[in-house]
């Protein structure tokens, strides 16, 4: 194995050499539109297409896929894109980068090298090693993955050698960007050198990069003022200062603003830093510039050295999950409500209480039961977690019976699959001819299902080993660049309050959503909600307004738990940080939303009294 000393360069080479690198994005996620990558690769001029597969549950779901077969572990889906996106791309030129390694960038590689010999283009192909750290230490029961989150050092080193696919593991989501960047523009990749603020810039594109969409119009709480029926992919032009223009293909629908680029530079983010293994951004530097139609400029980022630890994702399976929603219609919905839940509960307490197994397949009105079948083990106790939720979907007077229908979600965990498979749902079944009028449930209960669990621990980078396999089989192992702790722990000064604005302004009661917007998504069990507004006037508003304690006065749920506010003037926007909003993170499940995808928009929603001279010839408000 080779290795790079801490004071050799990477022998530059690849990428073409020029004043703008044009770097585009095909994949926000694992599923995202499969046609993208083609899209891209003949929708303009590109140098490199970024496809990024991986989340913190893709990451749980390929763990179990590598269960079941130890070959499996990548996603699949972008092998079957290359298929006609190979030859494409080696006709413009174009180098693909992208995390679709998942677990197993070895085999992805090797499959791509494989699908090229099928295809008949020659295809030059390297990977990234390092990140999987499940047998390197013990880090718990039922942990699945344990994926260190990799800067872009490894693909900095296979670009430089000439390969035209590039294919990671688990690195941060702007590695896709930094990592080509660092590589064409040859910026010093070692934590605390000149470049930076370079770094920082690459850093910020990416994150704007890496959900695809979202920063052409997807999830945009200005949606309607645009036609969003299919917008394009987004791309960065990315300039040797590492300053950046998103943009995306002509033609293409959607469209690239102040706010659309706002929005997602909030999306799962917290305070003014946002640190990573290739530097720390300062998201409080940024300066956004609409330079054209769907052109906005990003410039002025600093960039402070990276932090001494990297994040390390970890995947377990926490127990067994099962939900039953049984609909209630039309009059006394809240009583409907208690009669079933007052039912279920003595079941199982009954069941605990007597050891009893739960009930063979029903009868249903008119026929004689089914003969029972042997019983299964079935646990005697209740289930370790039993929460109920009742969501008023239901209006008065309504037109249709769906209209006129409110959902009773019941939801149980327990580390036993019994505990929440035939006790729960015959406990629920039996109740068919017995409780309120007009018993149904959404769909048949079924058995009970695992869950995962993620959570974020942290290693000394020094501890972690990248390497990159080029494209000639050759293993480069790559120094850990210096990196000085402390940095982030010392504060950044808290930007000074705007002047209000007068008092005894007329208001009137109306959404947020009238003169705001919203962006919300998770990190583990944190919930990051950022609002934003458009105008100096509106900015002087929200920032007194939008203080902790009246974000928890509109989101009761936030009430009891911890609330960070941060404020961020270059963008006229405050981002909250709700810990534990969402339990154990997404794969668990905890709450009717487990992304917190949606709770901006529950924000925006909330009435407020707003001044009426922010509201005047609003869109969003009837005048």
């Amino acid at each position: 194995m080779s290795r790079v000393g801490d004071g050799e360069r990477i022998p530059r080479s690849g990428l073409p050499r020029g004043g703008v690198l044009r770097i585009g994005n095909a994949s926000g996620f694992y599923g995202d539109r499969f046609d993208a990558l083609r899209e891209m690769l003949t929708g303009g001029p590109l140098d490199v297409l970024t496809g990024d597969y991986l989340a913190e549950l893709t990451m749980l779901i390929l763990g179990r896929d590598r269960l079941k077969d130890p070959r499996a572990g990548y996603a699949r889906t972008f092998l079957r894109q290359l298929e006609e996106g190979l030859g494409l791309a080696r006709e413009r030129g174009v180098r693909i980068v992208t995390n679709a390694g998942g677990l197993n960038p070895a085999g992805l590689a090797d499959a791509v090298r494989e699908l090229a010999e099928r295809v008949g283009v020659p295809t030059r192909v390297a990977h990234v090693e390092g990140d999987d750290l499940l047998r390197r230490r013990e880090w718990g029961d039922g942990v699945l993955t344990a994926n260190a989150y990799l800067g872009g050092a490894g693909i900095v080193a296979c670009l430089r050698a000439g390969a035209e696919v590039v294919v990671t593991g688990r690195v941060t989501d702007a590695a896709l960007v930094t990592g080509p960047a660092a590589a064409h523009f040859g910026w010093d990749e070692g934590g605390t050198g000149p470049d930076l603020d370079a770094l920082a810039g690459a850093v910020v594109a990416g994150h704007v990069l890496e959900c695809g969409t979202q920063a052409t119009g997807g999830n945009y709480s200005f949606f309607t003022r645009h036609d969003l029926r299919r917008p394009g992919f987004p791309l960065a032009e990315i300039h040797a200062d590492g300053s950046a223009v998103i943009t995306k293909h002509d033609g293409t629908g959607g469209v690239v603003d102040l706010g659309t680029v706002t929005a997602q530079l909030l999306y799962e983010t917290g305070g003014a830093r946002y640190p990573g293994p290739d530097g720390t951004a300062r998201i409080d530097t940024v300066r956004l510039h609409q330079e054209g139609p769907d052109r906005v400029r990003i410039s002025g980022v600093r960039g402070e050295p990276p932090p001494p630890a990297l994040k390390v994702g970890l995947n377990r399976i926490g127990g067994w999950r099962n939900e039953i929603v049984f609909v209630l219609t039309g009059l006394d919905i809240e009583a409907k409500a208690r009669l079933v839940r007052a039912q279920v509960e003595d079941a199982l307490g009954a069941l605990a209480a007597a050891g009893t197994p739960a009930a063979g397949t029903p009868a249903t009105a008119g026929t004689p039961a089914a003969p029972a079948a042997p019983a299964a083990p079935v646990a005697r106790r209740r289930p370790a977690e039993v929460r109920w939720e009742l969501s008023r979907t239901d209006r008065p007077d309504a037109a249709t019976e769906e209209t006129a229908s409110a959902l009773l979600r019941l939801v149980v965990r327990d580390s036993d699959p019994e505990a929440v498979g035939r006790a729960v749902t015959g406990a629920a079944v039996e109740l068919a001819l017995a409780s309120y009028p007009g018993f149904h449930v959404t769909a048949p209960p079924g058995k009970g299902a695992p869950y995962g669990v993620f959570e974020a621990a942290y290693i000394d980078a020094d501890e972690v080993t990248q390497v990159a396999v080029l494209p000639d089989g050759t293993r480069l192992t790559l120094p850990t660049p210096p990196r000085r702790s402390g940095v982030d722990e010392e504060p950044v000064p808290s930007p000074g309050l705007p002047e209000p604005l007068p008092a005894g302004l007329p208001t009137r009661r109306v959404p947020l959503g009238a003169v705001a917007g919203a962006r919300s998504g998770d990190k583990g069990g944190d919930a990051n909600v950022g609002v934003w507004v458009e105008s100096e006037e509106a900015w002087r508003w929200l920032a007194h307004e939008l203080t902790v304690e009246r974000f928890r006065q509109l989101l009761p749920e936030t009430a009891a738990l911890p609330v960070e506010r941060h404020l961020l003037p270059y963008l006229r926007a405050v981002n909250f940080t709700v810990e534990g909003l969402l339990g154990e993170g997404v794969a668990a499940r905890a709450r009717f939303d487990p992304q917190a995808k949606a709770l901006g928009e529950w924000l925006r929603s909330r009435h407020v009294d707003l001044p009426v001279s922010l509201i005047a010839g609003s869109p969003e408000v009837p005048q």
